[in-house]
């Protein structure tokens, strides 16, 4: 299967939205401390939402799609070899069930699920939706990027204009890179109008794709964290790459990932943080 059809994509997109009635939103501001647990690192959390989502989903996909690889964020966290899945399945799932954890378990109506339909190594469909507002980021490949409201409505989205990086918003989760590259990423943010982070893809990918932020620096290739938004980034007319300018695929598990509006400013970004 090298293409998702519009009818598919809105079977999806129901699938999410579902899941996101029945296993996440009713454990919003309602979870316990025993549902919250650590995994990596005291901030690297997992809810029973995640666990319940993910399965809910992968059961629905398995139906949709017999024999397809899922390859879910808590999923490859039990059992790191279902990662490799990724590289060599003819289609594969990509799940990250409850993206933004961390504000989900401390009520923070900052969090997304996300969902990439992969065909042999390229992502065939980006989606992610919010479950707080009810709306959707869709992406298929030469379709253009989309925002599709709670009521259906569609609007087709775009990354900001280009501008010179004195007068960029970006996203660089700095705390997470190597304490070497830290020292020296440190000053250089200093190069553009503003830098932050807000712990969760599905809503840095949302900013990006509607043009509100030009830029994100990720520190790492999670699948479930990108393989659906540089689809979605790249269908609003933007242009990702890793730092080194090797090109993204979402089998990918090294490296740092570069988006920005164009690759002229990919460029200049690029420049600007690399660069003394």
């Amino acid at each position: 299967m090298r293409t998702i059809s519009e009818d598919l994509m809105t079977a999806l997109m129901a699938d999410m939205r579902d899941v996101a009635q029945t296993e996440i939103l009713p454990r919003f501001r309602a979870i316990t401390a025993d549902a919250i647990r650590a995994k990596t690192a005291a901030d690297d959390l997992v809810t029973d939402a995640d666990i319940a989502a993910e399965r809910a989903l992968s059961q629905r996909l398995a139906e949709r799609f017999p024999g397809i690889a899922i390859v879910g964020e808590e999923g490859v966290s039990d059992d790191p070899a279902i990662l490799s899945r990724l590289a060599d399945a003819k289609l594969a799932a990509v799940i990250d069930p409850v993206d933004g954890t961390w504000h989900f378990a401390h009520g923070v109506p900052m969090f997304g699920s996300i969902l990439a339909i992969v065909a042999g190594g390229e992502t065939v469909a980006g989606i992610i939706h919010y479950p707080v507002t009810g709306d959707f980021l869709v992406a298929r490949p030469g379709e253009g990027a989309w925002h599709v409201a709670t009521d259906g409505t569609r609007t087709r989205l775009a990354v900001a204009a280009p501008a010179p990086i004195h007068e960029m918003h970006g996203f660089i989760s700095l705390h997470m890179f190597e304490p070497d590259l830290q020292v020296k990423l440190a000053p250089r943010v200093l190069r553009f109008l503003r830098t932050t982070t807000w712990r969760c893809s599905a809503w840095e990918y949302r900013m990006l794709a509607t043009g509100a932020m030009s830029f994100c620096l990720n520190e790492s290739l999670k699948p479930w964290d990108h393989a659906a938004g540089v689809l979605i980034h790249a269908e609003a007319g933007g242009y990702a790459a890793l730092a080194t300018g090797a090109s993204y695929h979402p089998a990918m598990t090294d490296g740092h990932l570069l988006l920005a509006p164009d690759e002229s400013s990919w460029d200049a970004v690029r420049n600007g943080l690399y660069s003394s």
